[in-house]
């Protein structure tokens, strides 16, 4: 990390210290852990921001080059916004925000407020860059119109989610529906979606409905592409020396359950098997920021291994969000 803000990064976590225990001069011993936390987190939250950004810019494209100067529509709280501006004098920037607003309310509740926080960011963002950036229009092509709008508009939602953030709010309506209702996500988002290309059928036209529908497909499969499937689970399976860290972090810093596989590791330092703990934990995709940030603070080498799950039933992950930190 750059000298400057590593010195920046030690006077900070000093003076922490010294508040903590009245003033007492802080040791190395106290500094170095909570330096590497801040490192941590920094690194991460730069990483994110810049997906955040491309993802804005990238969904901005989609809406003014392709779908807005063309009166496409799309799914989602975009496709409702697009429809609003269709039908209001209202500026599309203005009514992705209003339109949003509610679903980042419900985020918090569900997800966490930091996530709600970063999300507020992502939209206000994207809603001025579709005020004030002036994108080319690309084509009049209604075929190319749907798929490329479409592709750039998923790019921008994928990206964004990378970052711990959404610019769309319906998948999070989805989530909490999801977890109420016990359905799948993928069948709510579908029913959501058709309930936004009937009103578009019988506001615009028909034909403008299933243009939309092929622009939803197109967003969602690069969404798929970028954030590794549109399935909401996550499994995920650590291996680590510190397993006993990364456990008290799921269990008490997370309150997400875990489970603890007694295995054992297949070549040592001297060529023979050792004894340790796996651990087994499974989060929503949109978490998955959080906890590789928590993962790296405790042990930068730990094998992650991440893989789709379907869905599930049972447990703790349909009740309760992983916990903010503070």
């Amino acid at each position: 990390m750059n000298p400057f803000l590593s010195k920046i990064l030690v006077d900070i976590a000093r003076k922490r210290v010294e508040k903590k225990h009245a003033n007492i001069p802080a040791t190395n011993k106290e500094i170095v852990p909570l330096v590497r936390r801040y490192q941590v987190e920094l690194s991460h939250a730069i990483k994110e921001y810049i997906f955040i950004i491309i993802g804005v810019f990238s969904a901005g494209f989609g809406l003014k080059g392709f779908l807005l100067p063309n009166h496409f529509i799309d799914g989602g709280a975009t496709g409702i916004s697009l429809l609003l501006e269709h039908t209001t004098s209202l500026q599309l920037g203005i009514l992705l925000v209003i339109v949003n607003a509610p679903f980042i309310y419900l985020a918090s509740k569900t997800i966490g407020n930091k996530f709600a926080l970063k999300s507020i960011i992502a939209i206000t963002f994207l809603a001025l860059v579709v005020h004030f950036v002036d994108y080319p229009i690309i084509t009049e092509d209604k075929l190319l119109i749907a798929v490329f709008g479409g592709f750039f508009l998923g790019l921008g939602i994928g990206m964004s989610m990378r970052g711990g953030s959404v610019i769309d709010g319906t998948e999070v309506l989805a989530i909490f529906l999801g977890r109420k209702l016990s359905l799948t996500i993928g069948d709510v988002l579908l029913l959501i979606n058709i309930i936004i290309f009937s009103v578009g059928a019988y506001v615009l036209s028909i034909e403008t409905a299933l243009y939309a529908i092929l622009t939803y497909l197109s967003a969602a499969k690069t969404v798929d592409f970028v954030v590794d499937g549109v399935e909401e689970y996550v499994g995920v399976t650590i291996i680590s020396n510190k397993h006993e860290e990364l456990r008290i972090m799921l269990t008490q810093k997370l309150r997400r359950a875990c489970t603890i596989y007694a295995g054992k590791g297949g070549y040592g330092t001297n060529g023979e098997s050792y004894e340790k703990d796996i651990i087994y934990t499974v989060v929503t995709r949109l978490e998955l920021a959080k906890l590789q940030t928590e993962i790296d603070k405790i042990d930068k080498n730990a094998f992650v291994i991440m893989g789709v799950v379907k869905d599930l039933k049972g447990g703790m992950i349909k009740k309760k969000p992983l916990q903010d930190q503070h």
